[in-house]
């Protein structure tokens, strides 16, 4: 996900929502990855007034040659996919 976004920044609720995981699970990671020096974040001004500041990330150079050397794995097919495939 961050790895597509070819170094600009994104933001905590879009990844979430991208990745199909709750936000319990993304937060911790993304904390971890940043502490190992792969994320950079960055609370960033609301485009709107009267919106809070939101909490934006992108890959560092190492985060980046993490992504490249650990592609995501392909997803698996559904079993009713498989099922009508076999016959």
């Amino acid at each position: 996900m961050l790895h597509d976004a070819a170094g600009g920044w994104s933001h905590g609720y879009e990844l979430a929502r991208i990745a199909g995981v709750k936000s319990g699970t993304l937060y911790p990671l993304l904390i971890r990855l940043e502490a190992q020096g792969h994320l950079e974040a960055q609370w960033q001004e609301p485009a709107e007034p009267g919106r809070p500041p939101r909490h934006a990330y992108r890959l560092t150079a190492s985060g980046l040659r993490l992504a490249r050397d650990n592609p995501p794995a392909p997803a698996p097919s559904p079993v009713g996919a498989r099922a009508k495939a076999a016959t």
